[in-house]
């Protein structure tokens, strides 16, 4: 698959277990590693059915479904055909369970807030954006997702070193630990990745991305 456009090689693919769990998100060009290696298969759902394809038979279902492209669907192109970037596929040789935990990261602390400042409510482009410790780390404060929180520039250089009632402010929320990843929320949240919510439970399965 050498030549390949770049229009859709920035979605993502749900990978699961050979139980059909799912234990990863990944990128469109590692998923397609895993298929053309034999490590994986395609699992496409439609209607509340799926249906497993190797590369191959995905290739000729892609092909049926070209001249029938649906507003949601991903397509890459190569010198000599285009296919559908598969959102679900399953490892075969891999039988190990999702770990049940979400990265305390700035990644997914911004996530989790939804790019808001938590002070003044206000929604912010990523880069003015800072982490805040409710209570300052030289308080005492530690990082944690019950102490950070996302605040614009302006929220935290008002709060500086102290704490929020110090600073007569007020959190627009109590910051608790997600139970899933905040960024596969955010997914979750676009048509085009419906499809996951077959494999995904709500409440127990976190998963790290790409």
């Amino acid at each position: 698959m050498s030549t390949v456009s770049p229009t859709g090689l920035n979605a993502s693919v749900l990978v699961l277990n050979r139980q059909y769990m799912a234990v990863h998100v990944v990128g469109v060009r590692r998923a397609f590693g895993l298929l053309l290696n034999q490590l994986a298969e395609v699992i496409h759902v439609e209607d509340g059915q799926y249906a497993n394809y190797d590369f191959h038979s995905w290739r000729e279902i892609s092909e049926l479904k070209a001249d029938f492209k649906e507003p949601h669907d991903d397509w890459i192109r190569s010198v000599n055909f285009e296919v559908c970037v598969p959102r679900v596929v399953r490892l075969l040789h891999y039988d190990r369970l999702p770990k049940q935990r979400v990265r305390l990261n700035r990644r997914n602390i911004f996530a989790r807030d939804a790019n808001v400042c938590q002070y003044c409510g206000k929604r912010f482009p990523t880069n003015e954006l800072s982490l805040d410790h409710i209570l300052p780390t030289c308080l005492g404060g530690g990082s944690s997702w019950e102490n950070l929180v996302c605040a614009c520039v302006k929220c935290n250089v008002r709060k500086g070193g102290r704490t929020p009632k110090n600073a007569g402010m007020k959190l627009i929320r109590k910051p608790v630990m997600p139970r899933r990843s905040p960024m596969l929320t955010i997914k979750l949240g676009n048509p085009k990745y419906s499809s996951w919510k077959t494999f995904v439970d709500s409440a127990y399965w976190s998963v790290d991305l790409e």
